[in-house]
Parts: C-alpha cells; sequence; structure tokens
C-alpha cells in the first residue's frame, strides 16, 4: 500500500446493521485503491471477521497516526462506545455511537488528518432514540461543516442525479422548489460533476410537473420557478437544459445525454438510481454523495439491512464503489 494513496475514513455504521460486515468483506478490494481507516469499535469490527471467516488481524488504534495499513490487518479507530453486540434491533446505545463515529470523522477531515469520509449505513429509528433530530448523515455532515448549501448526489454507473430536497414530505418539497434553490443545485452539481473529473458538464434539469408542466396545463411551477434557474445557470456559462419530462430525462442521461439530473425532490432521483442499483439483485450497487461541503463524504446506497446483519451475506459493492468515488474527488482537491 503506498503512502500517497489518499486516507479514507470509514464509519462503521450503526453496530447492529450490516456495516461493519461490508467493510470487513471490502477491505481487501479497498487497499487497492486507499489507505482505508474504519472509524467505530474494534471489538465490533472484530465479530464481523468472524462472521465473514475473514483472514484478517483487527488492529484498534488510538489515533490516525498509529495505523499501519498492513493489508493483512484492518486498521480501526477505536472508540470502545458499545459493550454489548446484539444484531438486527433498534437500540438507543447504538444510535449514539453510530453519530460518535460521524462526529469524530468530520473532525479528523476538517483538521486534514483524514483526506475523505466514506459512511457506512446508520438507523434513523435508533438515532431519534438517541436524540438526534437528523433525518440522516447529510444535515449533520452540513451543520458540523457550517455549511448552508448542499445537496445529495447519487452515482449508479452512468447515471447520477441530484436534489434540489430530500427527507421532507411530498408537499413541501413542492414549495421548496424556487428559482433560487434550483440554481443553487444546479451550480453545486456542474461543480461537483467537475470534482469528479467531467471537465465539461451537462446537466439535465427534471421538471416538476408531469411533462415538465406540458405548457402549463398541468401546473405553472416549471415555468415560474424552474425555467428561470435555468436561464440563469446558463447566463454563468452553466451548460444546464430544462426543465425536461421527468419521465424521460432519467434515461436521457443514463445514454450520455447528460452528465447528470437536478431532481425536484427525493423519490424523484432515487427511483431510477434505485432501480439500476438493485438490477444485479443482492450486489446492490450506488454511491450518495453529498456535495458543497469543505470536505469530500461518500456514502453507501443501502441501509442497515437489520434482516441480514450477522450473516455475512451483505454485498460489499456499494462500498467499494463508494470509496472509489472519494478517492478520485480527495485525488480532484
Amino acid at each position: 500500500m503506498r503512502s500517497h494513496e489518499p486516507l479514507i475514513g470509514i464509519t462503521m455504521g450503526d453496530p447492529g446493521g450490516v456495516g461493519p460486515e461490508v467493510i470487513v468483506k471490502a477491505y481487501p478490494e479497498l487497499c487497492e485503491i486507499a489507505r482505508p481507516l474504519v472509524i467505530g469499535d474494534a471489538d465490533v469490527i472484530a465479530a464481523a471477521v468472524d462472521v465473514c471467516d475473514a483472514d484478517l488481524a483487527v488492529e484498534a488504534v488510538e489515533s490516525v497516526a498509529d495505523a499501519t495499513f498492513d493489508r493483512g490487518r484492518i486498521p480501526v479507530l477505536d472508540l470502545g462506545l458499545i459493550d454489548e453486540l446484539v444484531r438486527g434491533e433498534v437500540r438507543e446505545a447504538y444510535g449514539a455511537a453510530s453519530l460518535k463515529y460521524v462526529e469524530r470523522a468530520i473532525e479528523l477531515a476538517v483538521a486534514g488528518e483524514i483526506d475523505a469520509i466514506t459512511t457506512a449505513p446508520i438507523n434513523k429509528q435508533s438515532t431519534k432514540l438517541a436524540g438526534s433530530d437528523y433525518a440522516g448523515h447529510t444535515g449533520m455532515l452540513a451543520d458540523y461543516t457550517d455549511t448552508e448549501n448542499y445537496s445529495m448526489m447519487l452515482v449508479e454507473d452512468d447515471l447520477r442525479v441530484t436534489h434540489v430536497s430530500t427527507h421532507v414530505p411530498l408537499r413541501e418539497a413542492c414549495d421548496l422548489v424556487t428559482t433560487e434553490s434550483v440554481l443553487e443545485t444546479i451550480r453545486l452539481t456542474d461543480e461537483a460533476l467537475r470534482d469528479l473529473g467531467v471537465d465539461s458538464p451537462s446537466v439535465g434539469v427534471a421538471g416538476l410537473n408531469p411533462h415538465a408542466s406540458d405548457g402549463g396545463l398541468l401546473g405553472d411551477e416549471d415555468d415560474a420557478e424552474i425555467r428561470p434557474a435555468v436561464e440563469r445557470a446558463r447566463e454563468e456559462d452553466i451548460d444546464a437544459v430544462g426543465p425536461e419530462s421527468p419521465d424521460t430525462v432519467y434515461v436521457r442521461a443514463a445514454r450520455g445525454e447528460f452528465d447528470c439530473v437536478v431532481s425536484m425532490y427525493h423519490d424523484q432521483g432515487h427511483i431510477p438510481i434505485k432501480m439500476l442499483g438493485f438490477a444485479g439483485g443482492d450486489a446492490v450497487s450506488g454511491v450518495n454523495v453529498t456535495i458543497g461541503l469543505p470536505i469530500v463524504r461518500t456514502s453507501v446506497d443501502h441501509g442497515t439491512a437489520f434482516d441480514i446483519a450477522g450473516q455475512g451475506i451483505a454485498s460489499e459493492r456499494s462500498l467499494i464503489d463508494a470509496v472509489r468515488v472519494a478517492v478520485d474527488m480527495a485525488i480532484d482537491d
């Protein structure tokens, strides 16, 4: 493992979920592209090594500088928060621990001790029991880095999507489609694509209503809010097109017409990505990238999968893809 490879801090996620297992299963391949450091609990990772029957030792460290990155030893920045491991259950202690892992990773990234963060899945019910008001990682990362403008980008093969809003009720999501919010998402999307190595990004912008309102027959939001945002983006030399009919724009992007699609709300962007990511059966893929942050953060595009936790059968594909994207963005920075 070369010393100049990006150092990626991988948060362990909910101790009772599949995060520890996918980290263990992915580790040999991750060593080919990065210096992967797990941020979590060494005992939980050791238990995952047993479940996965992996030929790995666990190296508990107290600081980043202590990690040796030996291919046969998985380094864990050990926070020592878990006394009892029970898989597949919602627990307040597990929610609190998973938040602490993320907090520590943010501190390290902001301080420049790690080059990027890749997160394993947390459980929203567990973190809520622990007192968190965050719907997921994204809002927490933004708050802890004092970031006002940010968005979620999902990546699956040749399709990338970003979102004007994510974890809000659909009625509220419609109200959040304003010229300013759409324009800011287009700007963030263009910048993120350049960070990913796309030299001249093309951004397709989905409409809100069916057929992008069909000339005003199906609502006025597309012409009143989205079209002006696209026009202003083009004045800033961003290659943005839209509003485009949301029932075809994702197919067009997947075929190469656009480098990314700006989606107006959570399910509009997530459904096409999940269709592709789950098409391969058990080997779920896909990457979640938080764009607009002063640090690099990517994530798996799946949950804690409590129903299969502890069986060693969860796919590591999404984690490997997430670290690859983190490496690419860290190198570009």
